[in-house]
C-alpha cells in the first residue's frame, strides 16, 4: 500500500441525466490518493467460491467516491425527480428479512429459494422497505435498499456519477490500512479504555436467524454515517448494506490478476454469474456469512434485490 493519506471531502452535485438532480442533492465525496495495494484475503478466512485469493497487487489513480451510500433522502430525490420506477416496484415484490417484515398476512408469499429467513414479500421496495406498512421517510438518512445493479445505474445516470470498481471499492474501504481484517483493524471488536468490547460496524449479533440480542442497538440498518469513518473518511464498509460495484463476478478472476503482476485500474473480468457486492450487511454473522471482512466478495444477478443491498457512488472526471 503506497501511503496512508486520508481524503479530503468535497462535495459534488449531480450532473444531467434524465431529468436534472435538485440543488439540495449532492454527494459528499472523498478524494482516494493513487496508490497501490494489497488486494484479497491474506488471512485465508474467506469462502473458496468467493476467490478472495491469491492476494495480488493493485495500481489506481486518485478518484472521488461517496463518504457513505446513497440513503433514502437522494434516491427519493431521483425518483420525484425522473418518475423511475425501481425493478422490485415492476415485480412488485421483493427480499425481506423474516423478523423485520411490515405488511399484512396477505402480502407475505413464501420463502425465497433455499433461505427461510428471506421472505418474500408483496409491495416491498425501496419505498416500503419491510413492506407495505413501512415507508422511506421513517428512515431519510439510512441507505437506500430494495435497489438492484440495474437501480443504481439509473441513479447513477441521473446524478452523472458511476460505481465504483470492485478494486476502487476496497482500496477506499480499507482507509490506507495494509492487509486489515477491518476498516479499524484486525479485532472485530477492540476492547476500550475499561476493557469493554466496542462496536465497529451494524452486523447480527445472537444466533443467526432466530435471536438477535441486539447488542450494538440496531435490529436492521442505521443512519449511513453512523460510527466512526475510516482514515479516508469513509462511512460503513464494513456491515449495515451491501454495496454493488461495476465488475462482473467470476471467482478465478484474482488468479489471473496475480499471473499479471501489478494490475493498473482493473476493470473487472468480461463475463461473470453475477455483479460484484462488497462490504456485508446487518445480517452478516461469522456462523454464515463472514463477509463483513474488506477483503470478502459476493454477488447476484443485476435485477435482484433485497432488504439488505445498497450502493454508494463515485465521480466521473
Amino acid at each position: 500500500m503506497a501511503g496512508h493519506v486520508a481524503g479530503g471531502l468535497e462535495s459534488q452535485r449531480g450532473g444531467a441525466g434524465n431529468g436534472s438532480p435538485p440543488a439540495a442533492v449532492f454527494h459528499q465525496d472523498v478524494r482516494i490518493p493513487g496508490g497501490t495495494f494489497a488486494m484479497g484475503d491474506p488471512f485465508g478466512e474467506g469462502y473458496a467460491g468467493d476467490g478472495e485469493t491469491p492476494v495480488h497487487q493493485v495500481s489506481l489513480e486518485s478518484f472521488r467516491i461517496d463518504s457513505a451510500a446513497v440513503n433514502n433522502a437522494q434516491f427519493a430525490a431521483f425518483v420525484e425527480t425522473t418518475g423511475y420506477r425501481t425493478e422490485s416496484e415492476i415485480y412488485g415484490t421483493s427480499a425481506v428479512f423474516h423478523l423485520t417484515v411490515r405488511a399484512e398476512p396477505q402480502d407475505i408469499l413464501g420463502t425465497v429459494g433455499d433461505v427461510p429467513w428471506w421472505l418474500n414479500v408483496r409491495a416491498a421496495d425501496w419505498a416500503h422497505p419491510m413492506g407495505r406498512l413501512s415507508a422511506w421517510l421513517e428512515a431519510p438518512d439510512h441507505p437506500v435498499t430494495h435497489v438492484s445493479h440495474n437501480d443504481a445505474l439509473a441513479y447513477c445516470a441521473w446524478a452523472g456519477r458511476r460505481l465504483p470498481t470492485e478494486a476502487e471499492w476496497e482500496f477506499a474501504a480499507r482507509g490506507g490500512l495494509n492487509q486489515a481484517r477491518y476498516p479499524w483493524g484486525n479485532e472485530l471488536q477492540p476492547l476500550d479504555a475499561r476493557g469493554v468490547p466496542e462496536h465497529h460496524c451494524n452486523i447480527w449479533q445472537g444466533v443467526f436467524p432466530t435471536g438477535n440480542t441486539l447488542d450494538d442497538g440496531f435490529p436492521t440498518t442505521v443512519p449511513v454515517r453512523t460510527f466512526e469513518s475510516n482514515g479516508f473518511g469513509l462511512y460503513q464498509t464494513s456491515g449495515n448494506v451491501w454495496e454493488w460495484c461495476s465488475d462482473w463476478f467470476l471467482p478465478k478472476y484474482y488468479r489471473t490478476c496475480a499471473a499479471v503482476g501489478t494490475v493498473e485500474n482493473p476493470q473487472g473480468p468480461s463475463i461473470g454469474r453475477g455483479r460484484v457486492m462488497r462490504g456485508g450487511s446487518y445480517l452478516c454473522h461469522e456462523s454464515y456469512c463472514n463477509r463483513y471482512r474488506l477483503a470478502a466478495r459476493s454477488s447476484n444477478s443485476p435485477d435482484s434485490a433485497a432488504g439488505n443491498c445498497g450502493f454508494r457512488t463515485v465521480a466521473v472526471g
